[in-house]
């Protein structure tokens, strides 16, 4: 099976080499993320967020009355609305719901749990609004990951009401960095790295924090009664145990959840998808490499549960050929 897609973004992604100070890490990131425009015909709207910076996007053929509110990856210190708006935008064209990308505030000028109160802030608006927490999926990518799951166990925690389901690109679930991929996978991922993740954690989680407790690695969280759960994770990241010990603990917590393994795909690749996007559709039997599968494959994840008795819709798996994907519970 030919990985000429994910070489091009390989090429991309190592073609300098990663800026030492956060400024610069910040900058190179959104220049890399926002290389392709979001489409012509998504509206996009500012909006503040009782002081959170938010963006709203809506597709042709997206229900208004219907969110998916994502939190964008970069290790907490790093990342923001422009550099992730491609892939939030996308996503909420396949699932046909309306987008609120939140612009949370980073270590290491803000620590652990600013991350976190601004993403309760972000949901407390748009319950305000009116929308029913059932209306809602929340989902982001690496940290973002992370934040979606602290962010649902608190609300469970407060006894609160909980989204329609989660969608997890790449979490990074475990800030002890015990997963074994982070060695296996470290010569394959051009992103990620364990020394890495360690100076993202320390910048993030003060010393006096332990790194075990749920809210800063939901690996270890206690996840009975998680709602709906999709997971979707390269074979060529080294955060890919984390991804797998998510989804079967969660799984074990009789979570209905679902783990995609994507062949030789990277950390965050969805990312990427204006640039995969662009490429020459694959032949069916390597179609699982393209994004335009991923976005779909989103799209079937949220029709397959329902808001308020109207069921979300999506595409059929079966015809896109998805045998790689593990259902577990």
């Amino acid at each position: 099976m030919s990985s000429h897609e994910i070489d091009a973004i390989r090429a991309l992604l190592t073609s300098k080499p990663r800026p030492v100070g956060w400024a610069e890490r910040r900058q190179r990131l959104d220049e890399v993320g926002s290389l392709w425009p979001v489409a012509d015909d998504v509206r996009l709207e500012t909006v503040d967020l009782g002081g959170v910076p938010g963006e709203w996007s809506i597709a042709p053929g997206s229900a208004p009355s219907r969110v998916l509110m994502f939190f964008h990856g970069g290790g907490y210190c790093s990342g923001s609305i422009l550099s992730h708006r491609r892939m939030v935008t996308e996503a909420g064209r396949a699932a046909r719901m309306r987008t609120l990308a939140v612009g949370y505030r980073l270590a290491p000028e803000h620590p652990f749990p600013a991350a976190h109160e601004d993403a309760m802030t972000a949901w407390r608006y748009l319950r305000a609004q009116g929308l029913p927490a059932g209306n809602i999926v929340v989902g982001g990518d690496s940290a973002g990951g992370n934040l979606t799951i602290t962010l649902i166990n608190r609300l469970r925690a407060l006894g609160e009401e909980q989204p329609a389901g989660a969608w997890l690109a790449s979490p990074w679930t475990d800030l002890t960095m015990s997963g074994a991929t982070l060695a296996t996978k470290d010569a394959v991922d051009p992103l990620i790295h364990k020394g890495y993740l360690e100076e993202l954690a320390a910048a993030y989680a003060p010393t006096s924090i332990d790194r075990r407790d749920p809210l800063i690695s939901p690996l270890f969280a206690n996840l009975r009664g998680f709602p709906p759960t999709l997971v979707q994770v390269g074979s060529a990241e080294t955060l890919l145990d984390d991804a797998e010990r998510f989804a079967a603990a969660a799984g074990a917590a009789d979570v209905n959840v679902t783990l995609e393994i994507w062949p030789h795909m990277i950390h965050a690749w969805p990312l990427w998808n204006a640039k995969l996007f662009a490429l020459p559709a694959p032949p069916p039997n390597q179609r699982l490499l393209h994004l335009r599968f991923l976005v779909a494959s989103l799209g079937a994840f949220l029709r397959n549960f329902e808001v308020h008795g109207v069921a979300l819709p999506g595409h059929d798996l079966g015809e896109l050929g998805f045998g790689e994907a593990f259902h577990l519970s």
